[in-house]
């Protein structure tokens, strides 16, 4: 189930839990991928909040954003770079892409295989993708109220195996949103100080979303090589005399 892109803009850009959200998530994004000069960077679901950093240094970027969602125009004040997108079709050329991020994309997505296959296309040679999915044991999940409590949330041994089973690589993996999910005031003013001790403390178990990494994985033949000569040959016409070209030219009596 897909939130609406209104929605999801009300509750990054006004209201005060949603920006402690956004900047605890792309603060972790940025130790994945501190720069991206030269590069093509693209989002996925809800991910132009986290893309903003890399708009005066990427050589591109988009933000996609699935047709039961909607779209919105983005960045506000300047070029639009948000296109209206199938949600497992993309306008995009093969290979295109060297950073590819999705947020409130694939827990949301109604064939998941699908949607995988189509991020694994349009990523290029060494590309990497970053997936953030609400966790499955984090109380971010479990609160309606926000977009993370939509959509199936994942355990780490839950998304890591889907990966695999679709072309992808995990390579690291990390937790962000180690905050409660409330708007009280001492809860947000703290949210800083909880965001750099969860990450001390736990992995992932603790925080409301988890980030895994991955890189498109490239497959190579596999099996046992069958030779062109066989070392023993089955010897079942020994002892046949062999054809005689004079036998067969012969001319008859």
């Amino acid at each position: 189930m897909h939130l609406d892109v209104l929605d999801l803009r009300n509750f990054y850009y006004r209201t005060n839990l949603g920006r402690v959200a956004q900047r605890a998530i792309r603060d972790q994004m940025l130790d994945f991928w501190p720069e991206a000069k030269g590069q093509s960077v693209a989002g996925f679901g809800f991910a132009a909040p986290l893309l903003r950093p890399y708009m005066a240094q990427a050589r591109r970027v988009v933000a996609l954003m699935p047709g039961p969602q909607g779209v919105m125009p983005w960045p506000a004040g300047s070029d639009n770079v948000s296109v209206l997108v199938e949600e497992t079709q993309w306008p995009l050329a093969t290979g295109m892409f060297d950073k590819l991020v999705l947020l409130h994309g694939l827990e949301t997505c109604e064939y998941p295989p699908a949607l995988l296959a189509e991020t694994a296309r349009v990523l290029g040679p060494g590309g990497r993708a970053l997936f953030i999915v609400p966790n499955r044991g984090g109380l971010w999940a479990r609160r309606d109220r926000t977009p993370f409590g939509s959509g199936r949330p994942y355990s780490l041994g839950q998304l890591e195996a889907l990966l695999r089973q679709h072309g992808f690589q995990p390579e690291s993996h990390r937790a962000a949103l180690f905050a409660p999910p409330s708007n009280r005031r001492f809860w947000l003013k703290t949210s800083g100080m909880l965001e750099r001790a969860g990450r001390r403390v736990s992995a992932y178990f603790a925080g409301g979303v988890l980030m895994v990494e991955a890189s498109k994985r490239v497959y190579r033949p596999s099996g046992t090589a069958v030779e062109s000569v066989v070392r023993k040959p089955l010897r079942v016409l020994d002892g046949v005399p062999a054809p005689s070209a004079r036998r067969f030219f012969q001319r008859p009596d």
